[in-house]
């Protein structure tokens, strides 16, 4: 089949950036990890000030096993802290509190990307882990199909497959201004309580911004494996 300049062009390079990204988030997070929040504030402490503040009382905080694993669950109203935020008083914990926390106030106000990427999630999930495989598959046995019949269910079968994986490309997508929008509330929400000053405000945004960016490099290696398989599809009909 020889090189793959389709890959090389459109995937390794977001993979790269992905990496970058996520060494960047690792670092700033450890750097920050080491700086103690003024007011002694802990991940867990920060959470519930914000909460507070929005009238958000249906919301429970957990503590899970793991380092950087926090996540807001809308479907349970749980609110779960990792190890290395929960009982921590890190500008780096409360940041990234925060951050979840901001999830909790966008599902509180319907922010209308948190429930449509909710709503993609199932189908977008079943399309990152078989929409690739189904279209290479379609793709290498159309290349060697010997009949009309046995070309056009290999025809289908790709563009099954690229369909499925756009939606988990829009899932990508749609995810960018959900993590962007926590940030922001996070922040704005963090000076208006007062919980950090504007010095550790700063540090908060530097870790906050580095792993937006994993997101974004996540969103462009997705753009770049579909543009991937469209090519590859349309390259193989040129060929027929």
């Amino acid at each position: 089949m020889g090189l793959d300049w389709y890959y090389l062009v459109l995937v390794v390079p977001p993979l790269i950036l992905s990496m970058i990204a996520s060494s960047m988030v690792k670092s700033r997070f450890a750097a920050y990890d080491k700086v103690p929040s003024k007011k002694g504030v802990t991940g867990a402490d920060a959470a519930k000030i914000l909460m507070r503040a929005n009238d958000i009382n249906d919301v429970q905080i957990t503590r899970v096993r793991g380092n950087l694993t926090d996540n807001y669950n809308s479907s349970d109203k749980t609110l779960n802290l990792s190890d290395s935020t929960y009982a921590s008083t890190s500008i780096a914990a409360v940041g990234v509190a925060a951050h979840e926390t901001g999830h909790a106030i966008q599902d509180k106000k319907s922010y209308g990307p948190l429930g449509l990427r909710h709503t993609l999630y199932p189908v977008a999930n079943i399309g990152s882990r078989f929409g690739p495989t189904m279209a290479i598959l379609g793709i290498i046995f159309g290349a060697s199909a010997q009949n009309a019949s046995l070309y056009s269910l290999c025809g289908l079968l790709t563009k099954a497959g690229i369909i499925l994986y756009l939606c988990a490309v829009l899932f990508y997508i749609i995810t960018l201004p959900v993590e962007f929008d926590a940030s922001r509330r996070a922040l704005i929400i963090l000076r208006e309580t007062g919980t950090l000053d504007e010095e550790e405000l700063a540090g908060v945004r530097k870790v906050l911004w580095a792993a937006a960016m994993t997101y974004v490099a996540s969103a462009l290696t997705a753009i770049g494996s579909l543009l991937r398989l469209v090519l590859l599809s349309r390259r193989n009909q040129r060929r027929n």
